[in-house]
């Protein structure tokens, strides 16, 4: 067993559990597969320790993730805010799960940051800044959900979790890997995956509930974005894509249906960066990918009011889309020889 947490965290997280009854847990805004997987395997976990659990979200999850155990008895804040207010009221314990900044989860953010029970924050994101009173955070992690299972391992836990909660944690390891395909050479990684498979877990079937139940519309907008939308920019070693909002409506967008697209462009020979711009609630959201040395969650930070991790990262803007992408294609000069040299 890996031990990079330290044991004090360890026991802290312990007496946490054991000192709670009523827990909320919370992921970012806009949950991805890591976000999911960790709250409902952190929920049923809970919930087989006897813990009144409930998961709230900021705002509702893609729909290759409800199957997840416990997806239909998660609170959506946008909209049921007054029945999540009032659980809110209720509870003695928040855990902040895939995200360390209050921030990240928009219009909760001050109901967060007014919670006045214990908080524990368990995260793989650099720098975190949430003022929680436990803070688990290690950026060396593949996901949130591999760092919750070594957490629960650690503290003597693992007996509370089922073949359905591993079943979760399979599936944040999974998607915030790539399939596998990046953040993913710690052998501690495939220690853990050998584990959820000992628990029962059906890894193809996942794998087919994630990747394998694409609708119609996304499938034309993901072709519309490469074939019409993607540009490549040679001379930078960098490939964009933007999808305006009548371009998404135009394609039915639902929540997820550009999950993964941002990494397309980075198929392509000698690109090793990319973005999508997408209009959403009156902002351009911006999703960063990078391979090599080349650090997005940098490049997020200092231009774009977003962060992450050195090659995943979000950000956003208030400008219009042409202005935006004006923005950014001046910005690629100056790290001209950072892009070509990122593999040296």
């Amino acid at each position: 067993m890996d031990n990079i947490i330290d044991i004090d965290l360890i026991v802290r997280f312990k007496k946490v559990v054991a000192a709670s009854a009523n827990i909320i847990i919370v992921p970012h805004t806009n949950p991805d597969g890591d976000a999911i997987g960790a709250s409902l395997g952190l929920k049923q976990i809970l919930e087989n320790l006897n813990k009144k659990v409930s998961v709230i979200v900021p705002n509702n999850f893609p729909d290759f993730l409800q199957w997840i155990e416990g997806s239909n008895e998660v609170i959506d804040f946008d909209q049921h805010k007054k029945k999540a207010l009032e659980v809110f009221e209720q509870a003695d314990t928040l855990f902040l799960l895939d995200f360390n900044d209050f921030e990240r989860s928009e219009k909760m953010s001050k109901v967060l940051s007014s919670f006045k029970g214990e908080t524990v924050m368990i995260d793989h994101h650099p720098e975190p800044v949430a003022p929680c009173n436990l803070i688990i955070s290690y950026t060396q992690v593949s996901s949130t959900c591999e760092l919750l299972f070594r957490v629960l391992e650690r503290a003597g836990l693992l007996n509370a979790l089922n073949t359905k909660g591993a079943e979760a944690l399979f599936t944040g390891i999974m998607t915030d890997t790539g399939n596998f395909s990046y953040n993913a050479s710690d052998p501690e990684t495939y220690r853990i995956v050998a584990a959820l498979l000992e628990k029962g877990i059906d890894k193809d079937q996942i794998n087919a509930n994630v990747y394998h139940t694409f609708s119609e519309d996304r499938w034309r907008l993901i072709g519309h974005s490469l074939k019409d939308k993607m540009v490549v920019l040679h001379e930078f070693n960098t490939a964009y894509i933007t999808l305006t909002k009548s371009e998404l409506d135009s394609y039915n967008f639902q929540p997820g249906d550009t999950e993964g697209l941002v990494n397309f462009p980075l198929m392509v020979k000698g690109i090793v960066f990319c973005v999508l711009f997408m209009e959403k609630d009156g902002n351009v959201k911006l999703s960063l990918r990078s391979k090599g040395r080349f650090s997005v969650n940098r490049f997020a930070r200092e231009h774009f009011s977003g962060g992450g991790h050195d090659n995943a990262a979000g950000g956003k803007s208030p400008l219009g889309m042409n202005d935006v992408i004006v923005q950014f294609e001046s910005l690629l000069p100056q790290y001209k020889i950072q892009l070509r040299n990122s593999f040296n």
